[in-house]
């Protein structure tokens, strides 16, 4: 099973599926969630391309320490699953929080980024989600994941969907209660202590860049998608009809085309660019 090591000594569990040479995709899931949420979308992605997907510190089967996490830090741990894999560039997609890791991955090793997909995300924290993710930390804290997940289930999955999907979110989501309490709560310390100076750098990411977002989320609303597309320079919004915050498994079959098609456009384009560049001058 394989792991990566951060800098700080933690051990970063991953998977990486695909063939070796195919252009790499890196796929960073959300709180308290590990790698399983991405299975509706690695799988298909793995037919074109190398999926490297890690679980999160605090998630899945790597390392949850007690004390301090940040998502600087987390993003850290992402480029050291790179690193351990020995990827230089990839595709990034992130999904709530791990969409905001992925747009510090962004911004702090831009070398390493061809393409950003954000999906169900934002680049700041209304007073409300601040109030309401300290909420859930203090239930899981006070009463136990089994608590948080029937008090958190309806802010992720929507309404046509609920009965439906609430098992598989069950171990998808950040609703399993297998997971340790310190660690889901040190996540959202980490959410909420994270600068958000960030939104006015976006400016500098200049990949092209995919914003996704179900119009019937309610946790990271429309308005979030929009202000991220309007901030970073070459992006594109897609807005899902129907779907909410946990898309990528409610409505996996149009996220899906919409992210395939997003990577090739961004992969066709760049052979074109490399193929039309002049020739460099022997003289």
């Amino acid at each position: 099973m394989p792991y990566a090591r951060s800098s700080d000594g933690i051990r970063l569990h991953y998977e990486v599926l695909g063939r070796h040479g195919a252009p790499a995709v890196l796929m960073i899931q959300g709180l308290g969630a590990d790698k399983h949420g991405w299975d509706m979308q690695r799988f298909v992605l793995a037919a074109r391309y190398r999926v490297i997907a890690l679980d999160n510190r605090g998630a899945g089967r790597s390392d949850k320490p007690f004390g301090h996490y940040s998502l600087e830090q987390m993003a850290a741990d992402a480029i050291a699953v790179l690193d351990h894999v020995g990827v230089d560039r990839v595709h990034v997609v992130g999904a709530s929080m791990g969409g905001a890791i992925s747009q510090i991955v962004a911004l702090q090793y831009p070398d390493r980024v061809r393409s950003l997909t954000l999906a169900c995300t934002a680049c700041r924290n209304h007073d409300w989600r601040r109030e309401l993710l300290s909420g859930w930390a203090s239930t899981a804290a006070e009463r136990g994941m089994g608590a948080l997940a029937s008090e958190a289930a309806r802010w992720v999955i929507g309404p046509r969907s609920f009965r439906r999907l609430l098992p598989a979110f069950g171990w998808l989501g950040p609703l399993a209660m297998g997971r340790p309490t310190h660690a889901f709560v040190a996540q959202v310390r980490a959410i909420l202590a994270t600068d958000e100076a960030m939104a006015d750098r976006l400016g500098e990411i200049t990949v092209p860049a995919l914003v996704v977002v179900g119009n019937q989320d309610i946790l990271t609303p429309r308005g979030d998608s929009e202000e991220l597309a309007e901030r970073l320079p070459d992006a594109e919004l897609v807005v899902i009809s129907g779907a909410a915050h946990g898309f990528m498994v409610e409505h996996a079959t149009t996220f899906n085309r919409v992210l395939l098609d997003f990577l090739q456009r961004v992969s066709r384009d760049a052979d074109d660019n490399a193929s039309t560049a002049p020739l460099a001058s022997t003289a």
